[in-house]
């Protein structure tokens, strides 16, 4: 019961990520925001695991640090279509659909074949996600592209993240994951050239909030929540992700859903519950 109240709060916590990560890049570079997030947000980490990680042998970090880059693509992705959307809510059901994504991409790098549940929700998802994009006729915006690649992205990273930590502890695995995603970020930023800006009060707090909760602490609870919960429930509670963002930026970005979206949003969390509960079975 623990683990399961852990990741309810991983989830809402990762929802403030989304609120934040907006009204930071407003202002911020978003390569910058993301290096030195996942840097303080590894460092933070640090404690509970160097021991582990030092000890580690050169192919498990090697492993690690090759799934961190994936990571670190798929986020420099989101962050640069969280800067340019206009619906916050619409993005994150868009990212949710990774869960559907990942057994084709399993089916891809690892020939395991979807099973049956997958093939019965995969339409019903592609429904929803046309409701959610399609609202000015059959134009598809530029973030909602972006998001999606993400989305892809992140299947990619689920597949071979659950690899990688047969061999690596959760939380060693992690923190260098995330330490992986700061010091790629950081070369990016190193070679690229940004107008300045300045940093307000608000921006800072904001990025306080991002990187201590909705990065170190959502991934902590994420870590100990699905070691001690079944895979099938962690992955029916980890849905509840962007009905929290849509939510939260409803009420504080005052962001306005259109009858459409809401539907195309519903038929995406119902095609991910289904999906979830028959692959039970």
């Amino acid at each position: 019961m623990r683990g399961a109240f852990y990741l309810l709060m991983a989830t809402l916590l990762a929802a403030v990520g989304w609120i934040a990560s907006k009204l930071v890049v407003v202002e911020v570079p978003g390569d910058i925001f993301i290096a030195a997030r996942f840097l303080i947000a590894s460092l933070i980490l640090s404690p509970f695991c160097y021991q582990n990680v030092l000890s580690l042998k050169a192919k498990q970090v090697i492993s690690a640090c090759a799934v961190g880059l994936v990571l670190a693509l798929s986020i420099q992705v989101w962050v640069y279509a969280v800067s340019i959307t206009n619906s916050l809510s619409g993005g994150a059901f868009i990212m949710s659909l990774a869960m559907i994504i990942a057994p084709l991409t399993s089916w891809l790098f690892f020939q395991t074949r979807p099973n049956k549940a997958f093939w019965l929700v995969l339409p019903v998802a592609m429904i929803g996600m046309m409701l959610l994009t399609l609202s000015n006729g059959w134009h598809v915006e530029k973030s909602q592209w972006c998001f999606l690649l993400s989305s892809a992205l992140l299947s990619v990273h689920f597949v071979f993240n659950k690899k990688v930590t047969k061999d690596v502890k959760p939380l060693d695995s992690i923190f260098l994951q995330l330490f992986t995603v700061g010091i790629s970020s950081a070369i990016f930023v190193a070679f690229t050239k940004h107008a300045p800006y300045e940093l307000s009060n608000s921006v800072i707090c904001w990025f306080v909030v991002s990187t201590i909760v909705a990065t170190t602490l959502r991934y902590l609870l994420q870590a100990v929540g699905q070691y001690s919960v079944k895979i099938e429930t962690a992955s029916l509670i980890m849905i509840l992700e962007p009905i929290w963002t849509l939510i939260l930026s409803i009420t504080m970005l005052d962001e306005t859903v259109e009858p459409q979206k809401i539907i195309g949003a519903t038929v995406i969390f119902l095609s991910l519950f289904v999906y979830t509960k028959l692959s039970r079975r």
